[in-house]
C-alpha cells in the first residue's frame, strides 16, 4: 500500500509542480519528479527540524511539490 501511496502522492505533487514552475513533462516524469522530489523535500523538511513522517497528507503532499519545484529549478539550471 505504501508504494502505492507513493506513487499517487508523487504523481500530484509532479503535475502540482510542473503547473507551478510552467513544465510541461509527460505523466511518467511528473510521478518520477514528485518521487522524487517528496524524497528531496523529506531531506530538506528533516534538515529544519520537521518530522514529514508525523504529517499528514496534506503535509506530505505540500512537501513533495517543493521538492519536485526545487528539482524542477535545478533542472533548469543545466
Amino acid at each position: 500500500m505504501g508504494f502505492l501511496y507513493s506513487i499517487i502522492i508523487g504523481g500530484i505533487a509532479g503535475y502540482l509542480a510542473s503547473v507551478f514552475m510552467g513544465s510541461h513533462n509527460g505523466m511518467l516524469v511528473n510521478i518520477i519528479l514528485g518521487i522524487v522530489g517528496g524524497l528531496v523535500g523529506g531531506f530538506i523538511a528533516k534538515k529544519l527540524g520537521n518530522d514529514p513522517s508525523n504529517d499528514g497528507l496534506v503535509m506530505n503532499l505540500l512537501i513533495s511539490v517543493g521538492g519536485a519545484v526545487v528539482l524542477i529549478f535545478i533542472g533548469r539550471l543545466f
